[in-house]
């Protein structure tokens, strides 16, 4: 049976005006697309294909200029719905708190309990292995993976039911990348939250996916939808599968043409 839609994008454009008045930017669109309710979604394209203004529709953090961004049946307008978690690429931990410090931030500013707040925070610490570390560590003294790893708590804490991650290991070397990629997986069978990332890297999307959505050069649009196949308790060790191979190769077929468009714009706007 085929999960319920959690998020619905019909129709929806983007455009961006331009200084001097100038004719807007078509930045995005037009797509249509539902994430299903649970599955592990990923989106990949070419630098400027949109993939950012996309992930900031679904985020609430920008209004679309056409066409309706719905989450849970309700109107996405203008700001980050209750239920809705975001990670972004940069380490936004507070150097000056601990690692429970940070965790528990949005829960304080939410006015959640003190007893509440540290059932919470104690459950994502265990559940990120972060416990050692909670009151003992501030975040210079922290890896770059761990760093992420605390923005990633302080997600979680807050209950989402849809996670958003725009590029969050981006900064991580590639061993990293792959250890973060099997925390996130096993992060989504334990939460049952829906998950929908953007990146550039189209082995950490084949790896991660159930379904990895490919996007074209500006104005994005979306050019097919890849299923990976992979069953739920998957880990990084789908990397050795002969149809990971299959995956990826699909995707950069898809994107060598867009990436060339991208490319030739930019030898266009910046001669040499």
């Amino acid at each position: 049976m085929t999960p319920p839609v959690h998020v619905a994008l019909s129709g929806v454009t983007k455009s961006f005006d331009t200084v001097g008045g100038g004719a807007p930017v078509h930045a995005l669109g037009p797509i249509d697309l539902d994430l299903r309710a649970g599955e592990f979604f990923a989106v990949v394209g070419p630098s400027g294909c949109g993939k950012s203004t996309l992930f900031d529709l679904i985020a609430g953090l920008s209004t679309a200029t056409t066409g309706s961004v719905m989450f849970e049946g309700r109107p996405i307008a203008g700001q980050v719905p209750e239920g809705v978690g975001v990670v972004f690429q940069e380490d936004s931990c507070l150097p000056w708190r601990t690692v429970r410090s940070n965790i528990e931030l949005g829960l304080r500013h939410a006015r959640i309990s003190a007893e509440e707040r540290k059932a919470r925070v104690d459950r994502v610490l265990e559940l990120m292995k972060l416990r050692d570390f909670a009151t003992s560590h501030y975040p210079a003294q922290l890896s770059g993976g761990m760093r992420q790893r605390v923005c990633i708590a302080r997600t979680l804490v807050m209950e989402p039911r849809l996670i958003l991650l725009d590029e969050p290991f981006a900064a991580l070397d590639q061993q990293t990348r792959l250890l973060m990629g099997e925390e996130v997986l096993r992060l989504w069978r334990v939460t049952g939250a829906t998950v929908f990332l953007i990146t550039h890297a189209l082995d950490e999307a084949a790896m991660l996916a159930d379904r990895i959505g490919v996007m074209s050069a500006r104005p994005g649009r979306l050019l097919d939808i890849v299923e990976t196949g992979w069953d739920r308790d998957r880990d990084s060790s789908v990397i050795e599968h002969e149809a990971f191979g299959a995956i990826t190769a699909r995707l950069w077929k898809l994107l060598r043409h867009e990436t060339g468009k991208t490319a030739e714009v930019a030898r266009v706007l910046l001669p040499a």
